[in-house]
């Protein structure tokens, strides 16, 4: 069982994420910024600010995981946050030496392969507001990638996170934009998240990003 701090429990995939971990028997603290408005399931609900360090550290302490769902989605409102999140969460975890739990992000799809050289976010037609929040999730895994100090994870989804089945069967794998057997790149959110916890139960990919589609 391992204590995991779930920042942006209110979103959906962090949602996803808290009820997966719940289910498992794992204690669970859902970090948002209005605790009122929560609707999901968890042990402990706390307040907390992704971009401010000094908070990140606050409900990190204790913790053996955080995940940071902060900017989760492809959404347009949430370009601005993605990187300044990333560098406030190592900050955080940072001042906390030694004792500073494992960080796991939710990233974006934008930055995988779809060819030697080619991006998702190179495709043709993509909207450009899209094309931005794919731009800054790639920003944010760039930073990552030059931390050596904290252990962190990126887990970032097929080309389409969408709600669905919970079946437990996926497949993984690291810089290339995966597919299904039609050719589909997606994976529904609760796969999304068991992926994500079977992560935290079995450490593959300290220090990388790693990718999950459906089957």
């Amino acid at each position: 069982m391992a204590s995991i701090a779930v920042i942006g429990a209110n979103g959906s995939v962090g949602a996803a994420v808290v009820a997966e971990a719940v289910a498992r028997g794992h204690r669970v603290t859902a970090v948002v910024r209005h605790p009122d408005r929560y609707r999901g399931g968890a042990a402990v609900v706390v307040p907390g600010d992704v971009l401010d360090p000094a908070d990140v550290a606050r409900v990190a302490a204790g913790q053996d995981v955080l995940v940071s769902a902060v900017g989760g989605g492809d959404r347009p409102g949430r370009r601005a946050l993605v990187e300044p999140a990333a560098r406030s969460l190592v900050e955080g975890l940072r001042a906390l030496g030694d004792e500073a739990p494992r960080l796991i992000t939710v990233g974006g799809a934008g930055g995988l392969e779809t060819a030697p050289g080619v991006r998702l976010w190179d495709a043709p037609g993509l909207p450009e507001p899209l094309r931005q929040v794919m731009r800054a999730h790639g920003a944010a895994q760039e930073y990552l990638r030059t931390v050596t100090d904290v252990r962190w994870t990126t887990l970032s989804p097929a080309a389409e996170l969408v709600p669905g089945e919970r079946t437990g069967h996926y497949r993984t794998g690291l810089e290339q934009l995966l597919t299904d057997a039609s050719g589909r790149s997606w994976i529904s959110l609760p796969d999304y998240a068991v992926a994500l916890v079977d992560e935290i139960e079995q450490p593959e990919h300290i220090g990388e990003r790693f990718t999950c589609c459906a089957i």
